[in-house]
Parts: structure tokens; C-alpha cells; sequence
């Protein structure tokens, strides 16, 4: 049999053992990666709606039902961290009341660019004291001395 009829047989084949929701997968999303690539910003979509609910109800007191005094501190990195997975970049409040993004860095989104980082590697090493140490490993050898110790002098 040539090779085009047996994929066309392996093909039939695959869609009589699939079921009605294989089949509507397939129809959808027939590559593996792009079902992954989904299901993962789904469930970071999830992560990111539960920690933003759980500050908004740290801050919000909602009538009939007492307010739940918890720290924020872990809710709000896992909120940060799932907004830095989506490329945003939250930026805080500096002393003199303006609003800076985080890093500060002169390069895109806030960081540090190749040419402002080559120029700090240049500015330590001109600044800081080098010493090269040298490690040589010759043979060891244990013996006894017929020698009388030495005392030391002061």
C-alpha cells in the first residue's frame, strides 16, 4: 500500500477513537504547545484574580461581615510576580512623592542597559585593588627530623 493510504487509514483510524471533546480540542487547538501556552495564562490569570481579590479584601470592609486583619506581604509578591510574567512592571512611590519604576534603569522597561552596565564593570575594576594569587601544589613529604626544635625569640 502506498504511504498516502496508510496515513489515511491512521487518520480515520484517530478520529473514530477520539470522543466528541478530542475531537472539538482538535478543531480548536490542533498544536500541543499552543493548548499549553493557554492553559498556562489561564491558570496565571486565576492566581493573579485570587491574590488581587484577597488585598482588595484586606483594604475594603465589606458590611456584615468583620474585616480580616492578614499580611499582605506574601499575596502582594505572588501579585507582582504574576503581573511580571505578563510584562507589566509595577512601580512604587519614591520619598519625594513621584512615581518611579522599580530599577530605575535607563534602558527599556526600567533596566540597566548594556552600555550603563559595561561602564559600571569598567568603573569597579579601575577603582578596586587587584591581586593575583598563585596556588602551587608540590609533592608532600612527612619525615622526621633529627633536629632539635627550635625556640623562638623575641
Amino acid at each position: 500500500m502506498p504511504d498516502e493510504v496508510k496515513e489515511e487509514l491512521h487518520e480515520e483510524e484517530e478520529k473514530k477513537k477520539k470522543g466528541t471533546f478530542g475531537k472539538i480540542k482538535d478543531a480548536i487547538l490542533p498544536d500541543q504547545e499552543e493548548q499549553a501556552a493557554i492553559i498556562s495564562t489561564f491558570v496565571r490569570l486565576g492566581v493573579l484574580v485570587w491574590s488581587g481579590g484577597i488585598l482588595t479584601l484586606n483594604y475594603v470592609a465589606i458590611p456584615g461581615m468583620p474585616q480580616q486583619k492578614i499580611d499582605p506581604t506574601f499575596i502582594a509578591s505572588v501579585f507582582t510576580g504574576v503581573l511580571a510574567s505578563f510584562g507589566i512592571q509595577t512601580a512604587s512611590k519614591k520619598g519625594d512623592g513621584t512615581m518611579k519604576m522599580e530599577g530605575g534603569g535607563s534602558g527599556p522597561n526600567g533596566q540597566i542597559s548594556k552600555k550603563d552596565m559595561e561602564a559600571l564593570i569598567e568603573k569597579a575594576t579601575a577603582a578596586a585593588p587587584a591581586q593575583t594569587i598563585r596556588l602551587e601544589q608540590a609533592p608532600l613529604v612527612i619525615k622526621p627530623s633529627n633536629e632539635p626544635p627550635v625556640k623562638p625569640t623575641v
